[in-house]
């Protein structure tokens, strides 16, 4: 499967001359029945090449729930929820378990034909009257909705640019071939990169030096219309791992975020066998808030996942529990949510609203919108 992959990203290179990273990484991750969001081989849990927050257990799901239980009371009862890039389907499963008023729908936006086999065996035992709710789709609706859409560790998952800075200029790092492999190679950047890149110097208190190098996802804010624009009053959350600008493209952090898995083992290499393993890149969460204010959303709240779970109040959960065997494996499941060396800082969430007055609860124990 691998070797099919590169022989199409080869001929592509043939064709064109050196191609964008931007181009190379949707190949990698979604190039059709070959992509490794879209090949049908397990992702997910221990089995797979990550284990993302709702597969550490059901609190941070909990967590979740109990802010869109607000939402929904002020939604009213046929508000709808929409999840993008639902994974395994544990996210989904555990917020419906928990929801006070769950949505009249519950959409999954699956463009993955197996990874909707997991997800609809992940949901398979939800009671009837649950299930029923569920419905799988392959693009935003077409019709609006009043509702939330939870958007989990999918930021990452967008193609992202990579460029560096020069003694006289910004440079696009492109994919192409050299002796044989797969290999890095550069250019002038222009048009909407050197746009973005320009932008994102001219916000930095200390802009970066010769030799440092990072990435940009220029389509974000293209990506954000199409996938809100179904939402006519609501709320969009944001989760997944990443800084705000000044953080992210610190002058100490010259290598940039771009990060791979396979295996549950991370490495930096986006060249090692394209569509076994994932890539990534760390999100610049204040990229995310200007392109929401630019499609016509708020911000109602921004702050880590540890000030988020703790936030909602679910450590409660614990105090209730007396079987201590039950006890010691909540204390275990919250400390990987919440503590600083876990992903506790590493995540962050970032709550907009379109048409609606919500201050997320679980936001004001951290309210970190300063850091934007």
């Amino acid at each position: 499967m691998s070797f099919e992959l590169c022989t199409r990203i080869v001929n592509a290179i043939d064709a064109d001359g050196p191609i964008p990273f931007s181009r190379y990484m949707a190949m990698a991750l979604y190039e059709s029945g070959l992509g490794y969001y879209v090949n049908g081989l397990h992702k997910f849990g221990a089995a797979g090449d990550f284990v993302t927050a709702p597969e550490q257990g059901s609190l941070f799901a909990l967590a979740l729930a109990r802010e869109l239980d607000r939402a929904a009371q002020a939604l009213g009862p046929d508000w709808t929820a929409l999840e993008l890039g639902p994974g395994s389907g544990a996210l989904a499963r555990d917020v419906l378990l928990q929801l006070e008023r769950p949505p009249a729908r519950y959409l999954l936006l699956e463009p993955s034909a197996p990874l909707r086999e997991v997800q609809r065996a992940t949901l398979q035992d939800l009671p009837e009257d649950l299930r029923a709710r569920v419905e799988w789709i392959g693009a935003p609706p077409a019709s609006e909705f009043d509702g939330a859409i939870i958007a989990n560790e999918v930021v990452d998952a967008l193609p992202v640019e990579r460029f560096g800075m020069t003694g006289s200029g910004i440079d696009q790092y492109r994919v192409t071939i050299k002796n044989g492999r797969l290999a890095w190679s550069t250019a002038p950047a222009e048009g909407r990169l050197l746009e973005s890149v320009e932008h994102i110097v001219s916000d930095l208190a200390e802009p970066p030096g010769p030799g440092y190098v990072s990435e940009v996802c220029v389509d974000l804010a293209a990506w954000l219309a199409t996938v809100t624009a179904p939402l006519a009053r609501g709320l969009v959350f944001a989760v997944d791992y990443g800084y705000p600008r000044r953080e992210y493209y610190h002058p100490d952090r010259t290598e940039g975020t771009l990060v791979c898995h396979y295996r549950h083992r991370a490495h930096f290499d986006p060249f090692f066998w394209p569509g076994l393993t994932d890539i990534s890149a760390f999100v610049d969460f204040t990229a995310v808030a200007e392109a929401g204010r630019r499609v016509g959303l708020e911000i109602a709240g921004f702050t880590n996942q540890a000030g988020f779970v703790l936030g909602s109040g679910i450590a409660e959960r614990l105090d209730a529990v007396t079987d201590e065997r039950e006890r010691i494996r909540l204390s275990g499941e919250l400390k990987r949510l919440v503590l600083p060396g876990e992903m506790g800082e590493k995540f962050k969430l970032l709550a907009l609203v379109r048409d609606f007055e919500h201050s997320p609860d679980a936001f004001a124990l951290s309210d970190q919108l300063g850091r934007l």
